[in-house]
């Protein structure tokens, strides 16, 4: 067994390292250097939220500056992405396609239930009209009666996620950004592999995939939001320290495992004084309690807290600089105008030199306006 010890500091920049933040210029073409991103990280979530550009877009956006909306479109046509569930709705690379079979065997088998109890008769029907008629999207199946179940949705659409999330449907492209639904086997590239992995090799894809991702992990984080797998990654990993797969290491008082290769990014300069302005869905930020544990961040999304209770505002972007969190920036890009409205900027209490701070953001606001269509923005409240 071998064992580490890093300083909170070491520990953040192996983080930040192993997530690309900052990004270093990637080789080749762009749309290889997102394709790159993805699969290095495993997932980028999908939201809906459009205040700033789409947490996918603005994810991919930071990992490669020459990232455009349209490279998702274009590597989901050439199937080298795929939409399924990660924690939540995501793209995934199609060269990890096998490890989303167990949730969807698990669905399909009753073992494991989303958010629709399936409609049997009515999913073998809609599944008849795709076989038959190709392609579908929710809306081409008529619907007179009330709608039920979350967000008022109409059965069909249900019978649809049903079937898309126990993997007889995928979704080969998205129309202003609503699924389009196909039979799995016509959506699938050839040769693509579909062996169900057992369940230590689906174990130790939860450890590798995450730990190169993210540098350092725990259990909890590996199994983040999964059911019934953690006793076989708790084994897996005591197999893998024990025969030198892994590392322990300890930050501080608690400990983590790590890839022995992620240690030698150690060696590699972080680019502290580059900033760069996340979004609320990024990988790095997406497990609240790993973020206050390793860098002090305190982070809660408030659009879904009432008005009257937000602290930050709607949607604060988490802004790093200098390793670290460093503030909050609740925005707003107004297209139509081309203003990026900065409704509240809150700095952490640990930013002392601030004119290196706001030197820093002036320079990567010029790149985030463009990417969200804006020429100028006002800052409304600082703090």
């Amino acid at each position: 067994m071998t064992s580490e010890s890093l300083s909170l500091t070491q520990a953040r920049k192996l983080v930040l390292l192993s997530q690309r933040l900052p990004p270093v210029k990637p080789p080749g073409s762009a749309i290889s250097a997102t394709l790159s991103a993805i699969e290095h990280l495993g997932y980028i979530q999908i939201d809906t939220i459009s205040a700033v550009q789409r947490a996918h877009h603005h994810t991919l956006w930071n990992r490669n500056p020459r990232y455009a909306p349209s490279h998702l479109d274009q590597l989901v046509a050439d199937k080298q992405v795929f939409e399924y569930w990660a924690h939540a709705a995501a793209y995934l690379p199609m060269r990890d396609f096998r490890f989303t079979l167990v949730r969807k065997r698990a669905i399909a088998n009753g073992d494991m239930s989303h958010w629709y109890k399936g409609d049997k008769k009515l999913m073998n029907s809609v599944l008849k009209r795709i076989a038959t008629e190709g392609p579908l999207m929710a809306k081409d199946f008529e619907h007179s009666g009330k709608k039920t179940g979350d967000w008022g949705s109409k059965p069909a659409k249900r019978a649809l996620e049903c079937l898309y999330m126990q993997g007889d449907l995928m979704v080969p492209e998205r129309i202003n950004f609503h699924k389009v639904y196909d039979l799995t086997e016509r959506v699938l590239p050839e040769g693509v592999d579909t062996a169900v992995p057992s369940l230590d090799e689906y174990a130790r894809f939860l450890i590798t995939r995450y730990l190169a991702a993210n540098g350092l992990g725990q259990a909890a984080d590996m199994v983040y939001l999964l059911k019934n797998i953690k006793p076989r990654v708790l084994t897996c990993l005591a197999d893998m320290v024990a025969g030198g797969e892994l590392l322990q290491v300890s930050v501080g008082s608690s400990d983590y495992y790590a890839l022995p290769e992620s240690m030698q990014l150690l060696g590699k300069p972080l680019p502290r004084s580059k900033l760069k302005i996340l979004s609320p869905f990024d990988n790095l930020l997406i497990q609240r309690k790993r973020m206050r544990a390793l860098f002090d961040f305190d982070y809660q999304i408030e659009c879904y807290v009432p008005a009257a209770k937000r602290r930050y505002g709607y949607f604060s972007l988490p802004v790093l600089w200098g390793g670290r969190l460093a503030a909050r920036m609740d925005c707003t890009a107004e297209r139509k105008t081309g203003v990026l409205h900065i409704h509240h900027l809150a700095l952490e209490h640990w930013v002392e030199k601030k004119d290196a701070f706001f030197s820093a953001l002036e320079k990567e606001l010029k790149a985030f306006l463009q990417f969200n269509d804006c020429s100028q923005f006002e800052l409304h409240r600082t703090s």
